[in-house]
């Protein structure tokens, strides 16, 4: 069975954003978390492109959101990677999973069941799929939908920001959907086959994404993966207490600078929210890399400035 990644390992962090819309705020600051928790380390920081789903993504906002990340100092230290281009390997990671009989294909369709979609962080909460697929066998891949039938018992694991934590992914997401009938591949399984070519020893992400951490786990022993370190962050919020999501792209790096915040102004109260100063102060992103401690990262939500809200 695979093991965690251990400190002895080169640390090897990664922002993978999807690009169909603006970086907000509470992106950059997950991007920054990151960036920072490797840097302290003298590790590797690299960009994923998350565009499986290509009916969605932009080149345009590719694009967009790098010059975002390069404006705050954070680069990649190695080539992107782009999913879209990534079919040959996950499509391996299906026969690996086929061959063990661990997919199943599914006639559900989405209306029917109200099922997950390719990235389920988009959606506005998880309905576990209820298994009316499960008795199906599959002996050759085909462009049916396929899923995941997930090993029963839960799974534990040290969250590095949230402490302690344990899940029965069967009760949160239910098997997952690793393939579409569209033809494109389903992140769950882009997202933990990508993780293990990578060599990606910690994962950064928001609060929202922690619920779908121990069926990615499953993947990673179903692939032969290690397993990375998960560190989950509270969720950035607008001035009214709202989350800060996909139509909030606005409230982006570009916005806050025509607003007249500078770019060292907003890492300032990037740093500030992070634990590393004790009140908002302009600053570099290399200043705050020896400030940054995982032991003072706040574990819940918090809110942008009041004068920061677009209006």
């Amino acid at each position: 069975m695979p093991v965690p990644y251990t400190s002895r390992m080169p640390a090897i962090g990664r922002f993978a954003p999807s690009p169909t819309g603006t970086l907000h705020v509470g992106n950059l600051r997950t991007a920054l978390a990151s960036w920072l928790s490797v840097k302290a380390k003298g590790g590797t920081w690299i960009i994923r492109i998350e565009d499986v789903d290509r009916a969605r993504s932009r080149l345009a906002i590719v694009e967009e959101q790098l010059c975002d990340l390069a404006e705050l100092g954070l680069e990649s230290d190695g080539p992107l990677l782009f999913q879209s281009q990534r079919g040959d390997a996950y499509r391996e990671g299906l026969e690996r999973l086929l061959a063990q009989g661990q997919l199943y294909s599914c006639a559900c369709t989405r209306k029917d069941l109200a099922l997950l979609a390719s990235a389920p962080h988009e959606e506005d909460g998880l309905k576990p799929y209820p298994g009316t697929c499960r008795w199906r066998t599959l002996e050759v891949l085909c462009p049916d939908a396929l899923r995941f039938r997930l090993p029963q018992g839960s799974v534990a694991w040290e969250d590095t920001v949230l402490g302690f934590q344990e899940d029965d992914p069967g009760a949160l997401t239910g098997d997952p959907l690793l393939h579409r009938r569209d033809g494109c591949y389903a992140y769950h399984l882009a997202v933990v086959v990508d993780d293990g070519f990578q060599g990606v020893t910690e994962v950064v992400r928001g609060r929202d994404l922690r619920p779908v951490t121990a069926t990615q786990v499953r993947l990673q022993e179903a692939l032969a993966w290690p397993r990375p370190a998960y560190a989950h962050l509270g969720l950035v919020a607008g001035g009214s207490g709202h989350r800060l999501g996909k139509r909030d792209g606005a409230l982006g790096l570009q916005v806050l600078k025509a607003k007249g915040i500078a770019v060292q102004e907003i890492l300032g109260w990037l740093g500030w929210s992070l634990g590393c100063t004790d009140r908002p102060q302009p600053c570099s992103a290399e200043e705050l890399v020896p400030l940054f401690q995982w032991g003072r990262v706040p574990t819940g939500d918090i809110r942008i400035p009041a004068g920061w809200e677009q209006t």
